[in-house]
């Protein structure tokens, strides 16, 4: 009897996008037939969330900060002209729009823990749980901004590990608040009754520690997820000792498949030490996809974004996450990548790779430094499952060049390509963001920290 061929391992995909004109690639907003501009209208986002389920994307992350670009020259100058994630508007008010005109796309959010205390935050997030049926996720970021502090508290920038202690504390809070003050039977719904929610199956959180003094019930009542899917972007060790313990879907940069790999066995290390197995972590790498219908078309494509791009757009949004203010070296000179506060695994890279200002201008020939492929639907196709195979990823955040074209483009020449190969779906699966993700059910498992905190005041006895 003939061996069984192996299942092959099904592409995940992400629409990356922000609430804001200039994303990742700098200065496509000039291109005649791009729509960023409209960012603040509805009519933008429920269109584009209709594109991206049909496409079958498991979902739309949408990136965020909650401060300025203002290191490269010392102010927001090419920031504000060239609309370098300035201006930008919240996220998450834009999810119950597109899951209203949706039945499956998942959406990640963006949201600093320094922006909102968690009692309140734990609110938002469940609101946003059950209007969307359970398909939210939480991008969950500790900030990189100076700008941020000053303009939030006018205070400074905590150290970099401190951020994570603070985002550490942040998440036991959340825990507290959406797995163990509510039982799923304390919501009844008896008119007969008279009992809308049993008191006896709700209790109080209380958590004491040197960042929050919390004792409250949570205000909502259990979602379908209770915990949304969190998602992690950080590559530092503290950062992947962070995800190991919480995240779900890390998204990572990468500029080759090497790299991809070395990350993405790092961050599943790490889930190990945290008590989980290595594939409760789904691995996303951010990359530029420019398809034709043949390879000749998707250069000629490449070429014409290449005349709308602004890499000096890029390079001041790289300064930001390095905190290096590029403006001031020439193209050739030396740039110091000294330890900063910054993102600690950007300014590495660029360290150990001793980029020169002419180097990340030439990698920034679309605004942008994420790895672009170009080609048809046969060579992108190759491409992708040699980063699932080789960078041993999960899936693909995918940046916006042009919009909607960049998504649609990929939807209409790319996605049959990947079913024909039978690496991609060609429905939904049923059920929550996460179930559809992991095919687990709607809830954490066991095994994540967040269970010891089900069914309990205060977790402690079980984080023991």
């Amino acid at each position: 009897m003939a061996a069984k061929e192996p299942v092959r391992k099904q592409i995940r995909l992400n629409a990356f996008n922000m609430n804001c004109v200039g994303h990742i690639n700098h200065g496509l907003w000039t291109h005649p037939r791009d729509r960023s501009s409209e960012y603040n209208t509805l009519r933008y986002w429920t269109d584009q969330a209709k594109l991206l389920e049909r496409g079958l994307f498991d979902g739309l992350f949408i990136a965020d900060i909650s401060g300025v670009y203002d290191i490269y020259g010392g102010g927001i100058d090419v920031t504000a002209r060239e609309a370098v994630q300035l201006p930008v508007n919240d996220p998450s008010l834009l999810v119950p729009a597109m899951a209203a005109v949706t039945e499956h796309l998942g959406f990640g959010v963006t949201v600093n823990v320094h922006t909102e205390a968690p009692y309140t935050f734990a609110r938002r997030l469940s609101t946003l749980d059950h209007l969307t049926g359970g398909r939210i996720g939480w991008n969950i970021v500790t900030g990189y901004l100076d700008s941020a502090h000053r303009g939030q508290s006018g205070g400074s920038l905590p150290a970099h590990d401190r951020r994570y202690d603070y985002a550490d504390a942040y998440l036991e809070v959340l825990y507290k608040l959406w797995e163990g003050s509510w039982d799923d039977a304390a919501v009844r719904r008896d008119r007969a009754a008279r009992v809308f929610s049993d008191p006896a199956h709700i209790r109080p959180v209380s958590h004491h520690d040197e960042f929050f003094n919390v004792e409250g019930y949570h205000l909502s009542e259990p979602s379908v997820q209770r915990t949304p899917v969190l998602y992690q972007a950080g590559a530092s060790g503290r950062g992947r000792a962070f995800a190991g313990r919480h995240a779900e879907c890390v998204f990572i940069s990468a500029r080759d498949r090497g790299s991809a790999r070395e990350a993405v066995r790092a961050l599943r290390a790490e889930a190990v030490t945290a008590g989980r197995r290595p594939d409760d972590i789904k691995v996303f790498v951010g990359l530029a996809v420019i398809p034709g219908r043949s390879r000749a078309e998707a250069e000629e494509k490449r070429a014409e974004y290449r005349r709308y791009a602004n890499p000096e757009g890029g390079l001041a949004h790289f300064s930001a996450s390095t905190g290096i203010d590029f403006a001031r070296y020439g193209l050739d000179e030396p740039i110091p990548y000294g330890p900063g506060n910054a993102i600690q695994s950007a300014t590495a890279t660029a360290a150990k790779r001793s980029l020169t200002k002419r180097d990340l201008m030439a990698e920034l020939d679309l605004g942008g430094r994420y790895a672009v492929l170009a080609g048809d639907a046969v060579s992108i196709a190759d491409e992708l499952q040699a980063w699932i195979e080789e960078g041993e990823v999960d899936g693909f955040n995918l940046s916006r060049i042009v919009v909607p074209e960049s998504f649609s483009d990929f939807i209409d020449i790319v996605i049959p390509e990947l079913q024909d190969r039978e690496v991609y779906k060609t429905a939904y699966a049923e059920g929550s963001y996460r179930h559809k993700l992991f095919g687990q059910g709607d809830r954490l498992p066991e095994r994540h920290v967040a269970h010891a905190f089900r069914g309990s005041a205060t977790g402690r006895e079980q984080m023991a």
